[in-house]
């Protein structure tokens, strides 16, 4: 494991290295839920789907395989959130996973707080001491894009790919508890904790409802 003040240096690295993707990504992800959210239709879905997938791709080759070479097993996360960019990208052409605002009233409320809580991610960051380049966002980050990959997930539920789901939840539970927030201070990842416990409750909960041969 790597000291954090190495694994922070190379957070800002990078930060610095992508710097304006941040924004650009960031943005496209606020347009994107506006648009998925106020006007819930194939083309919505379509561009929330082209947007993970390249995100996701992103995160897994740049982020992890070129610009986090020191990272512990950057080349094995690397190689797993490029696999969920190629299944979201399969989803393209399949459209299984259909993202839209819960209808029901706790679940829709909650959904739209906790993308607001995401979009916020940086800001929780600097609240914490961490800012530019260290800042940490949607879209070009492995963390804040997979809580907000998650709670789309739940609101497509039951039908979801459960190899994105797992490998998502893999990630968002047990590395904020174990590693991100005790041995690198990333406090802000308390975030994707909570979403990835929300995330679990709700596939439990679907896959009991449900059964296993409607979760795709």
């Amino acid at each position: 494991m790597i000291p954090a003040e190495k694994w922070w240096g190379i957070i800002g690295a990078y930060g610095s290295s992508i710097w304006p993707a941040q924004i650009i990504s960031i943005t496209i992800a606020i347009a994107l839920i506006i648009y998925l959210f106020v006007m819930p239709g194939k083309m919505a879905k379509q561009f929330v789907r082209i947007y993970l997938s390249v995100s996701f791709a992103w995160i897994g080759i740049v982020f992890f395989i070129i610009q986090g070479k020191g990272l512990t097993g950057n080349y094995f996360f690397g190689t797993l959130f490029t696999v969920v960019a190629i299944l979201y990208a399969l989803d393209i052409y399949q459209k299984k996973m259909e993202f839209c605002l819960p209808k029901t009233g706790w679940r829709k409320y909650l959904t739209i707080l906790l993308i607001i809580i995401i979009i916020c991610y940086p800001l929780f960051g600097m609240a914490f001491g961490h800012y530019f380049p260290k800042l940490i966002i949607v879209g070009t980050h492995p963390c804040p894009t997979a809580a907000f990959a998650l709670l789309l997930l739940t609101t497509a539920l039951p039908q979801v790919n459960r190899i994105i789901y797992g490998i998502l939840l893999f990630w968002a539970v047990p590395f904020p508890i174990f590693i991100q927030i005790p041995k690198f201070g990333v406090y802000e990842d308390s975030i994707m904790l909570g979403i990835g416990i929300y995330s679990l409750i709700m596939l439990i909960t679907n896959w009991r409802l449900t059964g296993k041969s409607n979760i795709e």
